[in-house]
């Protein structure tokens, strides 16, 4: 599971924001986000077991985000590394359309896989369990959780209506984004989504920050891209007890790297 809200040419400031968590198997080994070396040369945190991230700003200021999606069997062995398509994304030449026009070729043996990349000028969805594999998005505001773009769960419909209204507020602080991130609450069995999952699971996952001892949130990140090319980023991890365990902050102006 995992939760992101996005803005895309949608505020006056930013060209691209993002808040999001990241939920993950508390013993699945993670570095936090920090400066990747070359020839990646990409700010993001990074997945100890396959190699791959989550979510990561490039150099040059393209972005991605990738979350796994929902499915009843368990992942393939065979199958490639959902967390390597972000990496292989940023460090390549390729325009967010032709990388996914390259992709879709192989994209059916992965697991499910919802994928957001942006260059300077367009943002793309690609699912790999839609019947189009990618396409183009709008100015607009979006919401992700790990069924197709947009759908309805509780929990994003809750932080998505904070996220307007932070979005129409004067100027909002990324503090504001991650207490959003940070809320605990349980949506009501009555308003659970129905998604083959026992229900104490599926009220376990039904709050925006996951909190469960074996599976839940492991770390919150806000992204704030000009622009001008300026950009934040910002990454805060909890352990297994919804306790803060670390952070890492990154302010860029619009000729800096990390």
């Amino acid at each position: 599971m995992c939760l992101l809200v996005l803005a895309w040419q949608a505020h006056p400031r930013y060209r691209l924001i993002v808040a999001a968590n990241r939920d993950e198997y508390h013993e699945r080994p993670a570095a936090p986000l920090a400066p990747w070396p070359p020839p990646e040369e990409l700010l993001a945190g990074r997945d100890l077991r396959a190699g791959g991230t989550w979510l990561a700003l490039s150099r040059t200021r393209r972005f991605g985000v990738v979350t796994n999606f929902r499915e009843r069997q368990r992942p393939r062995r065979s199958a490639p590394s959902r967390g390597r398509l972000i990496p292989s994304y940023l460090s390549g030449a390729a325009s967010a359309p032709d990388y996914l026009a390259g992709l879709e070729t192989d994209a059916p043996g992965y697991s499910g896989f919802n994928l957001l990349v942006s260059d300077a000028t367009s943002l793309w969805y690609a699912c790999n369990r839609a019947e189009a594999f990618a396409r183009p998005l709008q100015p607009g505001v979006y919401g992700l959780s790990n069924e197709f773009l947009d759908t309805p769960w509780p929990k994003l419909r809750r932080v998505r209506a904070r996220f307007q209204a932070w979005l129409g507020a004067a100027e909002g602080s990324a503090e504001t984004l991650f207490e959003m991130l940070g809320d605990r609450v349980p949506t009501p069995d009555a308003e659970l989504p129905h998604t083959g999952l026992p229900l104490d699971w599926e009220r376990t996952l039904s709050s925006p920050f996951v909190l469960d001892t074996t599976y839940g949130t492991r770390c919150s990140s806000v992204l704030l891209l000009e622009h001008s090319g300026a950009a934040y980023l910002a990454e805060r991890r909890f352990d297994c007890a919804g306790r803060g365990s670390g952070q890492a902050e990154f302010q860029l102006n619009e000729h800096e790297w990390a």
